[in-house]
C-alpha cells in the first residue's frame, strides 16, 4: 500500500497520516459544499435545470480535484467558483443579454486558453514574478477574505444600508449558532484534538437542530431526506453556441473570465501554501505549480462541457490544509465525498452555513502569520501588502486584491526611486492591470 500511495497521491508515511489526510479531506468538503445549494440557485434565474445544475456542479467538483489529486498530488480541491457563477448569470447571461450557451461557449474556451498557458508556463512565470512581500500580503488577505466569508455565512456581518456592513443579531439564529460554533471550534482547535474543525463542523450542525431561525421560526439544521439519485445533465451538457465566438462580446467575456479566474487560483495556491508553511522560503517559489494550474484548466473545460461556469481551485482547501492535509490524498478524500454527495446530497445539504462558518475563521486565524514577516518599516513594500491584504475582503474578490497590490508595488516603488527593484515583469502587469480597469 505504501508505495501504491506515494505514486498516487505523492504520499510519504514517514511525514503524513492516512487518517489525517482523510480528515482534511472531509473537512475541505464540508466547507465547500455550500457550492452545491448555491450554484444551482444562482443559475435558476437562467430557468436552467436546478438537478442538472447540481449534478453539474458535483461532477465539475469531481473531475477537477481528482486530476489534482491524481495529477499534482496537492491538497487542493476544485469546483464552479463563486464570483465567476455570478458573472456568468447576472452580467454575460442577464446583463449582456447573452443566453446560458453563450457563456458556457466563453468559459469552454478559456479553458482551452488556459491549458495552453499552461502547458507554455506563462501562468508559472506570472506567479512567480510577484514579490516576495505580496505573496505574504496575498496568504494574509485570503486569510481575513475566508474568515469575512464565514461570518456572512453565518450572519454574523450582515448588509447595512448606513455602513454597508455591520453586525447581525448575534443573539437569535445563526449568527447565535456561528459564534457558539466558533467557540466550540476553537476549544478543540486549542486542545489539540486531531480533526478539530471538523468536529466543530459536526457538533455546531447538530446544536443547530435546536436554535431556530427567527425569519422562519424553523430549526437551522433541517434534514430532508437521506438518498436522492442524481439528476441528468442532458439537457445542459456540451449545450455550446459556436456561432458567436469570433464576436466583441465573446472575446471581452472570455478574457475577464480568464482574468479573473487566473488570479483567483494564483492567490489560492499562494495563500494557502503560505498559511501551512510549505512555501519555498529561499526563493518564496512554489513547486508543482505547472501541475496545479493544469488540473484547474482541465476542470475549467469539463465543468463547461457537464454545463456549469469556471471551475477553479477553492480558498476553503485552507480548511483541510489546516487540519494537516498534505498530499494528493486529501483532494482524493474530498472528491470521494462530492461523489457520495450526488446520492446522499440531503445529509450534506443539511450541514449549514453557520456550522461551517467558524473553521473559516479559525483558518484566518492560521493564514495571518505571514504578516510578521513583512517590512511594515519601508513603505514603498508595506503600502502595497496592506492594499493587498484590505482590497480582498472589501471588493470581495482575491483577483482584484492581487491586481491593486501590484499596481500599487510598481507605483510606490517608482516614486520613491527604487527603480532597479521593479521588474519588467512587473511593469508590464501592472500597465495592463490598470487596463483592465479603464477599459473592461
Amino acid at each position: 500500500m505504501k508505495p501504491a500511495f506515494e505514486k498516487l497521491f505523492g504520499f510519504d508515511s514517514s511525514k503524513h497520516s492516512v487518517r489525517t489526510e482523510i480528515l482534511a479531506g472531509l473537512t475541505t468538503f464540508l466547507t465547500m459544499a455550500y457550492i452545491l445549494a448555491v450554484n444551482p440557485g444562482i443559475f435558476s434565474a437562467l430557468d436552467m435545470p436546478g438537478g442538472a445544475v447540481f449534478t453539474a456542479t458535483a461532477l465539475a467538483a469531481i473531475v477537477g480535484t481528482l486530476v489534482m489529486a491524481l495529477f499534482a498530488k496537492k491538497p487542493f480541491a476544485l469546483a464552479p467558483g463563486m464570483g465567476l457563477n455570478a458573472f456568468f448569470v447576472f452580467t454575460v447571461c442577464l446583463g449582456m443579454g447573452h443566453s446560458w450557451q453563450f457563456a458556457l461557449t466563453a468559459v469552454f474556451l478559456e479553458g482551452i486558453i488556459f491549458i495552453i498557458l499552461t502547458l507554455t508556463k506563462v501562468r508559472s512565470w506570472l506567479l512567480n514574478a510577484i514579490p516576495g512581500t505580496l505573496k505574504k500580503a496575498i496568504g494574509a488577505g485570503i486569510g481575513l477574505f475566508i474568515a469575512f466569508i464565514g461570518m456572512q455565512n453565518a450572519g454574523i456581518i450582515v448588509n447595512n444600508d448606513a455602513t454597508l456592513v455591520g453586525l447581525g443579531d448575534i443573539c437569535h439564529g445563526t449568527a447565535l449558532l456561528g459564534i457558539i460554533g466558533l467557540f466550540i471550534t476553537a476549544g478543540l482547535v486549542m486542545a489539540k484534538v486531531r480533526g478539530g474543525m471538523l468536529w466543530g463542523i459536526l457538533i455546531t450542525s447538530v446544536i443547530g437542530l435546536f436554535i431556530k431561525d427567527p425569519a422562519t421560526g424553523e430549526a437551522i439544521t433541517k434534514f430532508g431526506g437521506v438518498v436522492s439519485l442524481p439528476a441528468s445533465i442532458e439537457p445542459i451538457f456540451c449545450k455550446f453556441e459556436w456561432s458567436s465566438i469570433l464576436s466583441w462580446d465573446m472575446l471581452a467575456v472570455v478574457f475577464t473570465f480568464l482574468f479573473i479566474d487566473m488570479f483567483d487560483t494564483m492567490g489560492t495556491i499562494i495563500g494557502v501554501h503560505q498559511g501551512a508553511g510549505i512555501i519555498n522560503k529561499g526563493n518564496e517559489e512554489i513547486p508543482g505549480l505547472e501541475k496545479m494550474f493544469l488540473a484547474d484548466s482541465v476542470a475549467t473545460v469539463a465543468g463547461a462541457c457537464f454545463g456549469t461556469s469556471t471551475t477553479t481551485t477553492y480558498v476553503e482547501s485552507a480548511s483541510g490544509v489546516g487540519e494537516g492535509g498534505r498530499t494528493g490524498l486529501t483532494a482524493f478524500s474530498t472528491a470521494i465525498f462530492f461523489i457520495l454527495a450526488l446520492f446522499f446530497s440531503p445529509i450534506f445539504l443539511a450541514i449549514p452555513g453557520a456550522a461551517t462558518a467558524p473553521a473559516l475563521m479559525i483558518v484566518g486565524v492560521m493564514m495571518m502569520p505571514s504578516v510578521k514577516t513583512i517590512h511594515w518599516e519601508d513603505y514603498s513594500k508595506a503600502i502595497p501588502a496592506f492594499i493587498t491584504i484590505i482590497m480582498m475582503p472589501l471588493a470581495y474578490s482575491i483577483s482584484d486584491g492581487i491586481l491593486l497590490g501590484v499596481i500599487a508595488y510598481v507605483i510606490c516603488h517608482a516614486i520613491s526611486g527604487q527603480f532597479k527593484k521593479i521588474s519588467i515583469t512587473m511593469w508590464i502587469l501592472a500597465a495592463l492591470f490598470i487596463c483592465k480597469y479603464i477599459f473592461i
